[in-house]
């Protein structure tokens, strides 16, 4: 079983998406867990990931590729890990705050948390400071994650974090930013508990602050 799940580990990684439905299929089919082949087999996989980006191996297109191979392999999953109570990492609400309708990097980070054990609500873009805040009421005690590419939608982010201090939420939700102009300077002025420059770099932050 061990080589099984290394292998899935390895589709993974290479972004091979028939390979890791099909691998999957095997080890479940020979009695293995939902919950030890996500934890042994598909979150090691994208910790290398995020190695890999990091050592400067693998660009955001091999990034993308292996996250999507991971989604493919949790949708197979996801019932399963479901029925048998496998608790997530955490929950996390994502968007891209208003007025700015980019998603690619906001997706990325979105698929390298959920790869990483945790449970995502996608708010999409052009995301108002009340959905946010409406989000986080449904599930106190989250991670919020805010992106933003342009320079005039940072604003934004510090309205959002405004909006969830003034609805009395900010003790109960850790709030993240990132995207291309965000910077940790911003992030403290704003009142963030910590900024991310990229999605490997997200998942770390989320682990440390978020915990």
């Amino acid at each position: 079983m061990e080589d099984l799940l290394g292998r899935i580990s390895e589709a993974i990684i290479s972004g091979d998406m028939d390979e890791v439905e099909s691998l999957l299929g095997q080890a479940l089919e020979s009695g293995a867990q939902a919950g030890d082949i996500l934890h042994q087999g598909m979150i090691p996989a994208m910790t290398k990931v995020g190695e890999l980006f990091e050592a400067g191996e693998f660009y955001v297109p091999e990034m993308l590729v292996s996250a999507r191979a991971m989604q493919r392999g949790l949708d197979q999953l996801r019932p399963l890990l479901q029925s048998s109570g496998v608790e997530s990492t955490g929950y996390v609400v994502i968007g891209t705050v208003q007025g700015d309708l980019h998603d690619i990097g906001k997706n990325l980070v979105a698929l390298m948390l959920e790869g990483a054990g945790y449970e995502i609500k996608d708010l999409g873009t052009d995301v108002s400071p009340d959905d946010f805040v409406s989000a986080v009421k449904e599930r106190p005690n989250c991670l919020l994650a805010l992106s933003a590419l342009l320079t005039t939608t940072m604003n934004n982010m510090s309205s959002t974090v405004k909006a969830i201090d003034e609805a009395g939420l900010r003790e109960q939700v850790k709030i993240i930013i990132g995207g291309a102009p965000v910077t940790q300077d911003f992030a403290d002025e704003i009142g963030a508990d910590g900024f991310a420059a990229d999605a490997s770099q997200a998942v770390k932050l989320a682990k440390l602050v978020y915990a």
